[in-house]
């Protein structure tokens, strides 16, 4: 796909959510784009050490939750202002990525998703266990709100969530797109591809692994930091295995490699699985037929939504 083409559908995209709420008052709709926005930023970067750097990473979901107790904890215990301790969970959770890598530079295949979805699992026992600080298994409630001047978010019929919601998918993609078309994001391809070539061109394999693992958690942990702060509730639910597979999914029913195809995927199904829940007797096996149709897509469309969008659409050279 070349850059310009890539450009124009992002261009396009954004253009029409930032115009939803003058078509969508109602709140409810509005809490549904803000939920897919928060999906569509950790597929998206999860996409970047799966899809890009090629590292089976199981533990993605991990700098999430750091980043969700990170700004919990920082607002309700130490007193911190919430527009700080959202981008403060970034950095948590990248210096988190940074600890995780250093024993999966090396490893390879299962072993990779052994040790991620570990690391993964530790950090859930941790929070349940140190409840004194965490709330444990009841999780911590009632965060304080984000607020400019005499200006409440909480009363604006989530208009305010929503744009800050969409800045941050934004800042997080372009970003992404930046950094995938960088000579960084070139060895990662190079690396994922071909790990003989890419050592044989100077590139070293670990460095770059460990570099894509803290990349991707940086706009993961940030939007964590916005959940807890746009709930105001930081829970062990968001560690859970259903989260972390319906996140998966959208990476792999928008296209490994793509960045934007998780975007797209990431609304979609958001939408989906909230209109199947609300039909009787869907509501548990809502995700039994979104794993169906991840299987299909893998089966019959490996590119993803992103691939068949681009076979319907041919981009111009």
């Amino acid at each position: 796909m070349t850059v310009q083409f890539l450009w124009i559908k992002l261009i396009l995209l954004f253009t029409l959510l930032a115009l939803v709420p003058l078509w969508v008052e109602s709140s409810y709709i509005r809490h549904l784009f803000i939920i897919a926005f928060i999906y569509a930023v950790i597929a998206s970067n999860w996409d970047l050490s799966l899809g890009y750097a090629g590292v089976f990473n199981f533990g993605h979901l991990t700098f999430f939750g750091i980043g969700v107790y990170t700004a919990a904890i920082a607002t309700k215990a130490l007193g911190v202002s919430p527009w700080l301790t959202i981008p403060l969970s970034g950095v948590t959770a990248a210096c988190a990525a940074l600890l995780m890598a250093a024993p999966v530079a090396r490893l390879k295949g299962i072993y990779v998703v052994l040790v991620t979805f570990a690391v993964s699992q530790l950090v859930l026992q941790l929070v349940l266990s140190q409840s004194q600080i965490t709330g444990g298994a009841e999780g911590m409630v009632r965060l304080p709100y984000l607020q400019i001047g005499d200006y409440k978010f909480i009363r604006d019929y989530k208009l305010g969530y929503y744009y800050m919601a969409l800045s941050l998918l934004m800042s997080s993609t372009l970003f992404l797109v930046w950094l995938t078309k960088s000579p960084f994001g070139k060895s990662l391809r190079a690396v994922r591809d071909n790990e003989d070539y890419a050592q044989a061109r100077g590139i070293s394999i670990s460095r770059q692994r460990v570099l894509a693992l803290v990349m991707s958690a940086i706009f993961t942990g940030i939007i964590g930091g916005f959940y807890a702060i746009y709930l105001r509730v930081a829970s062990p639910e968001v560690f859970s295995f259903g989260t972390m597979s319906l996140a998966l999914s959208m990476v792999l029913i928008g296209g490994v490699g793509t960045i934007w195809g998780p975007v797209i995927a990431a609304i979609a199904l958001t939408f989906a699985t909230e209109a199947m829940a609300g039909i009787r007797g869907m509501e548990e096996a809502r995700f039994i037929l979104v794993a169906i149709v991840m299987i299909a897509v893998l089966r019959l469309a490996p590119g993803g939504v992103a691939g068949l969008l681009s076979r319907l659409v041919p981009e111009k050279n």
